[in-house]
């Protein structure tokens, strides 16, 4: 059983999570710009729509899981209790963590190599909208980085609770 000081940091990485990932994703929703008539919004390149939809979808997944945390630190214990949340928070943290880092790498990958290779071509409405490409993949880092604290977390509550003796336990 987890102490309430856990719960709550828990709970805490979630909130802070939902708020990082909600940031990131109107960012690069908003992230568009006119010059010389024409309209370039974040959709036109693939990669900043990875980036919302890595956002998008680990913004679903953590305002999902809020409900079942808060459930958790009020009365202390899971609200199903055979065992199917702490597995379900220990796996599916880890696959948002890792989509979510690659969501930032794509991110910072694309708005740097296209300011590096173009930057003598590109205007300057155009470098600020590869710049906000940046700043929604770095706010996704926060994200990615409140996540993977909850991974080390579900790990760790996973082990200690775990009424399976292995090797390593």
């Amino acid at each position: 059983m987890a102490t309430p000081a856990i719960l709550n940091t828990v709970l805490f990485l979630r909130v802070f999570t939902l708020l990082a990932l909600a940031a990131s994703v109107v960012l690069m929703g908003i992230n568009n710009f006119t010059e010389d008539g024409v309209k370039t919004r974040f959709t036109d390149l693939i990669a900043y729509r990875y980036v919302f939809g890595t956002g998008a979808i680990g913004f679903l997944y953590t305002l999902i899981q809020i409900p079942f945390t808060v459930y958790n630190v009020v009365k202390e214990k899971r609200l199903i209790r055979n065992g199917f949340l702490q597995e379900f928070d220990f796996y599916a943290d880890k696959v948002m963590a890792f989509l979510l880092a690659s969501g930032v790498g794509v991110g910072f990958g694309v708005s740097f190599e296209l300011k590096r290779v173009l930057g003598d071509v590109l205007g300057r409405k155009s470098k600020k909208f590869l710049d906000m490409g940046s700043i929604s993949a770095g706010i996704l880092l926060v994200g990615f980085v409140s996540m993977a604290l909850l991974c080390i977390i579900s790990s760790n509550r996973r082990s200690s609770s775990s009424p399976i003796k292995g090797f390593f336990r």
